[in-house]
């Protein structure tokens, strides 16, 4: 998963880059609400983690004005404001869900994955496709039963390819979602990925479409 921190507390902020990292999750930061725009203008993320009150450009600002784009990337507001008009203000804007300063980290984790989940058109934490059996709580896959064990990288593409199950991603889809850019040092990190994926799963499971990219055929 990508998410994308806008928040000009450095503290918190620092906080909530350290979780989501440790969830092993792709982290990327803006401080102000200007340049959370341009990020989001110029980036795909799965979840966006906003602040209200900000400089240069509020929250709520912002998120009007992505909405007006047609851009509809799940957002969780973060807030002092504690007020009834203001959480509904938020979420008349366009809000997937909001948060009250000071907040529970674990909590925020909690509704990051519920998001996620409803992303992947999922209403519990098990995902069902064809023989595939994925465990969103304890990150663990099934194959007709029979538990398998994948490393992170090869269970992340794998919700990312379940994400878009019946359409092509290209490896620039998976490497702007999967891999942040300092970690993406070698050329063919895609291909030894879905390789080692495609033996652990099924080989028949992944199709390649050339020079477009993968299916998840399931």
């Amino acid at each position: 998963m990508k998410i994308l921190v806008v928040e000009d507390d450095i503290n918190i902020h620092s906080l909530i880059r350290r979780t989501l990292e440790d969830e092993g999750w792709i982290v990327e930061s803006a401080y102000d609400g200007e340049e959370g725009e341009y990020m989001i203008d110029i980036g795909s993320y799965d979840i966006v983690v906003l602040d209200w009150m900000m400089p240069k450009v509020d929250g709520v600002t912002l998120l009007k004005n992505i909405r007006d784009k047609g851009n509809n990337t799940p957002i969780i507001m973060l807030t002092a404001k504690s007020d009834i008009e203001d959480r509904v203000k938020g979420l008349r804007c366009g809000a997937d869900d909001y948060l009250s300063k000071p907040f529970s980290i674990d909590e925020l984790i909690e509704r990051i994955k519920a998001i996620y989940r409803r992303s992947l058109n999922n209403s519990s934490n098990i995902i069902e496709a064809g023989d595939l059996r994925v465990d969103l709580d304890r990150k663990e896959l099934s194959v007709k039963g029979k538990r398998i064990n994948l490393k992170h990288k090869e269970y992340e593409l794998l919700l990312f390819l379940l994400k878009h199950r019946g359409s092509v991603v290209s490896n620039e889809m998976i490497e702007n979602n999967l891999w942040g850019s300092e970690e993406f040092l070698n050329s063919n990190v895609i291909q030894v990925t879905i390789y080692n994926l495609r033996k652990k799963i099924g080989k028949e499971l992944i199709k390649t479409n050339r020079g477009l990219g993968y299916i998840l055929d399931v």
